[in-house]
């Protein structure tokens, strides 16, 4: 059951990072998006893990940004209530549904049911690496072509200031992330070991009652 959902997590991640370069001609600049880089990574850490054991809190890093990247996406981009919405997400094509819908709930499936790997708390911190060094790349980037991939961290239009309280709010909300899937995997491990102890334990005799 687990190397299957990983290959299917790899594959669909793969599918949709394909389907938006067809959406997009071609177009590698794609790439830029915390999105796609967040999927490739889901993609290979599933795929390696299908063939040979990747360390829990590499699948552990690589599942919290999938999940980063499809909560943000409906929370905030494909949402309208949201100050951040983006009437042309395309919320409904292939590569959309894909890589972020598909590709978090198989991750999260994965790490929280099938696995249920058990990681120190402090790692929800040191995950907190590659979100950071994200933010660093897109702001200098920024910086020199004037274009931002996210409007949360755009300059041009909210500010040093304002891009600044989002990222702070952002780092934080990552790091709860984090933390709950940590603390989900420890109580879906906990309540299953208690169930089969439950299963195995031996029934009494009526007899001694």
């Amino acid at each position: 059951m687990t190397v299957v959902f990983r290959a299917l997590t790899a594959v669909c991640a793969v599918a949709g990072i394909v389907a938006l370069q067809v959406w997009n001609h071609g177009d590698w600049g794609s790439f830029v998006y915390f999105t796609v880089q967040s999927a490739v990574i889901i993609a290979v850490v599933s795929a390696v893990a299908v063939f040979r054991p990747v360390p829990a809190w590499v699948r552990g890093a690589a599942t919290l940004y999938s999940c980063i990247t499809g909560i943000v996406y409906h929370t905030l981009l494909a949402n309208p209530s949201s100050p951040f919405y983006q009437a042309d997400s395309g919320a409904h094509t292939l590569h959309n549904l894909l890589l972020h819908s598909a590709v978090p709930i198989l991750a999260a499936i994965t790490w929280l049911v099938v696995e249920r790997e058990r990681v120190r708390w402090w790692y929800a911190a040191a995950w907190l690496c590659y979100p950071l060094a994200y933010l660093v790349f897109a702001l200098v980037r920024g910086a020199f072509v004037h274009e931002y991939p996210y409007p949360f961290i755009d300059v041009n239009k909210l500010g040093g200031l304002g891009v600044t309280e989002t990222s702070l709010g952002f780092t934080v909300a990552f790091f709860l992330l984090g933390l709950a899937l940590i603390g989900l995997g420890v109580l879906l491990r906990r309540l299953l070991t208690r169930d089969r102890a439950g299963e195995t334990a031996p029934a009494e005799d009526p007899a001694s009652v």
